[in-house]
């Protein structure tokens, strides 16, 4: 029969740890919410950079640094994963999709350069044998607008003096408080811009398309990179939150369980206890 003292300390340790869970629970149901009331307030505007790039690339023919395609020899793999763990499978699989774009992309005969946000993605590719040319820990959960341009202008300096062919992201997208995704991205060169947004009249351009269409890249990249780590970073909540939930469910089972068995090792020591009373008795009596 199990010691009731080692039942009733395993039972208190069970219960202090679903109390842990419950609250981290909790932080991240908050957390979640919030990241997403920050990419939905910044939507509009990055809407209307986007649909003025479309209306250029559908109705101008020009040529910019930003849309010819050229082969592959070096590419620059933007990896959002989180910064903590406790978070099911949320930094693993989207790192198991980094590493399998990287490793296509030298088995097609180029170069994967990778630059990491997060603290698990940064700490990933600083132990294995990949370019690692900057990394970006703990920045996700404070990130403004201006981080994210401050980022994208660093990229987009290298791209225009060809340090890379073409830039790719690669983070998880949120889809539900159960469901997440990892997602691959080409961000430059640009293209396919011509079947968003809806058709606007001809516009006229100052200086020219080409022109206008280069000085809104700094916004373009900002924007994907700022939805991404945002999107990134209610994904990594509601993983957690998800998480924490069922280890307090099991918690919850397991402290159930303790009880019974906390119940039957007491019932047994009061049984114990009557019969040895009896005994003495009967003894007694004799």
């Amino acid at each position: 029969m199990a010691n009731m003292k080692d039942v009733k300390r395993r039972i208190k340790s069970v219960e202090s740890t679903m109390q842990i869970t419950k609250a981290m629970q909790l932080v991240a149901s908050s957390k979640m919410r919030k990241a997403k009331e920050r990419a939905e307030a910044v939507h509009p505007f990055f809407e209307g950079v986007f649909q003025v790039m479309a209306d250029i690339s559908r109705d101008h023919e020009f040529t910019s640094v930003f849309t010819k395609k050229k082969f592959k020899n070096s590419v620059l793999l933007i990896v959002i994963a989180g910064d903590r763990g406790l978070a099911g499978g949320f930094n693993s699989n989207v790192l198991k999709l980094a590493k399998r774009k990287a490793d296509e992309i030298a088995e097609s005969g180029g170069e994967a350069v990778i630059m990491a946000i997060g603290k698990k993605a940064v700490e990933y590719f600083e132990k294995r044998e990949y370019k690692l040319i900057e990394g970006f820990p703990q920045i996700a959960e404070g990130i403004e607008l201006v981080d994210a341009m401050m980022i994208a202008n660093k990229v987009i300096d290298r791209f225009k003096i060809g340090d890379f062919d073409a830039v790719e992201l690669i983070y998880t997208t949120f889809v539900s408080v159960m469901t997440q995704e990892p997602q691959h991205l080409r961000i430059l060169p640009v293209e396919n811009l011509e079947y968003l947004g809806k058709k606007h009249p001809m516009t006229i351009y100052d200086p020219s398309p080409e022109a206008v269409f280069d000085s809104l890249i700094p916004e373009y990249m900002g924007g994907m990179l700022y939805s991404a780590i945002v999107d990134s970073f209610a994904s990594e909540q509601a993983a957690r939150r998800t998480a924490m939930e069922s280890a307090s469910d099991n918690a919850s089972e397991m402290i159930d369980k303790l009880s019974l068995l906390y119940n039957r090792a007491r019932q047994a020591q009061i049984t114990q206890e009557i019969t040895e009373i009896s005994s003495a008795s009967l003894n007694d009596n004799s």
